[in-house]
């Protein structure tokens, strides 16, 4: 089974090469990879011990952020490294300022995960929520480096749990884990299925990210302008599916007002939008001096403001539940908001739990939508009661970055 691994590994490199031919995505790739070892040669310094901390991509960094901010200021005698496998992760984290090193990481073959750990010689490494690299996890079990797996989450239906060899040997992976921190003790029990006592359930880091981000959120005013004391609903990380539901309510409401934030931001998309709603729409970067308090949509064509967006809205739609799956509902979430998404969330274990409290809510098109928005935003009482049922929701899921980091530190 190792040697089918290796060879996997190798498939999947020559495939990302091919890629790159003419997909920007693998270029991004394939020239991360070809850096990583002459930066970390020229970078690390070793006069500071160094934490390892690995995100697949840039969801799994928003779990793995708070971790990082709070080692940096509880225990800055240590240096943290910050790796990636997603070029959608490290392209728009590179800067970081909070890691002292920033890379993608190394192809998980034997020689490079060998190579890799000689060079950043890490005295205790994260990685976040999914990532179980073979080659790396056994290097670091043979060097006896603690590995602790954050905001981890287990399903039944993996690999790990079923019967036969390849299950086997997988979970002979698992077991070389030091430690792991299960967003549900329902993954806990997973683990211990298998004989797999050592882990401690803390919850979603994301938790304390987001409600830091709400605590630090900008005041827009060409958003209060157009809000303008009236019904908001925000359409946060839209596609077109997504879109298409909200449209169908539009051509019903000509009063409520609707912010829709696309997934993807290039002119081709934005343009294909706005010839589709059925009312005239302002573009955010082009709002100064339009008459926003007359307008029902604004198109936010920039990045980096929706979580801000979101404390004016009076509900979020949540995009993506049409496709992979939904993008983050908790950034809307702790502003104590009903919360709507389409089908597609099971794999996402916050929305599940928001569903079962009563503060968020799934749909499958929009003759299911648009009752749900006009009894959301007619009945004030109904939107007090998921409130406070957001609220209870979100603080008692606030504090696992604290919980891992006392363990990991003064316990483990």
């Amino acid at each position: 089974m190792n040697f089918l691994y290796q060879i996997a590994v190798r498939f999947y490199l020559l495939a990302a090469r091919i890629s790159a031919l003419f997909n920007e995505k693998a270029r991004h790739f394939i020239r991360g990879q070809q850096t990583v070892f002459p930066y970390l040669e020229d970078k690390l310094d070793h006069q500071r011990p160094i934490i390892w901390v690995h995100c697949a991509s840039l969801g799994e960094f928003e779990q793995g952020r708070p971790l990082i901010e709070q080692i940096k200021k509880d225990h800055p005698a240590y240096q943290i490294l910050l790796t990636f496998f997603s070029p959608s992760g490290y392209e728009i984290r590179k800067n970081y300022d909070q890691a002292d090193y920033i890379c993608y990481l190394p192809i998980d073959t034997t020689r490079n995960a060998r190579r890799f750990i000689q060079l950043v010689r890490p005295k205790k490494v994260f990685f976040i929520k999914y990532e179980f690299w073979f080659n790396y996890i056994n290097l670091l079990h043979e060097k006896q480096v603690p590995l602790f797996l954050v905001s981890a989450i287990f399903r039944n239906e993996q690999l790990f749990f079923k019967s036969g060899f390849r299950a086997k040997w997988y979970r002979q992976v698992l077991k070389k884990v030091t430690h792991f921190f299960v967003q549900t003790e329902a993954s806990g029990q997973l683990l211990s299925s298998i004989g797999m006592n050592n882990y401690t359930v803390t919850g979603d880091t994301r938790f304390d990210r987001v409600a830091e981000i709400a605590s630090n959120s900008k005041q827009l005013p060409l958003i209060e302008e157009f809000k303008n004391q009236q019904r908001l609903i925000v359409v946060g990380s839209s596609w077109a599916p997504d879109e298409a539901l909200l449209i169908d309510f539009l051509k019903q409401d000509r009063q409520t007002k609707v912010i829709f934030a696309p997934h993807e931001v290039k002119e081709s998309n934005i343009r294909r939008l706005i010839d589709q709603l059925p009312v005239e729409a302002v573009r955010y970067s082009q709002a100064e001096g339009k008459n926003l308090r007359q307008a029902q949509v604004l198109i936010v064509d920039t990045i980096g403001i929706l979580s801000s967006i979101y404390r004016y809205a009076d509900l979020a739609y949540i995009g993506g539940g049409f496709g992979v799956g939904i993008h983050n509902t908790l950034e809307a979430a702790i502003y104590n908001i009903p919360v709507i998404f389409g089908p597609n969330h099971l794999r996402f274990q916050e929305a599940v739990n928001l569903k079962e409290v009563g503060a968020a809510f799934s749909v499958n098109d929009s003759v299911e939508l648009v009752p749900m928005l006009n009894n959301l935003l007619e009945d004030e009482k109904l939107r007090a009661k998921i409130t406070e049922k957001c609220r209870y929701f979100m603080e008692q899921n606030l504090g696992a970055t604290q919980q891992v980091l006392e363990e990991v530190f003064n316990i483990l």
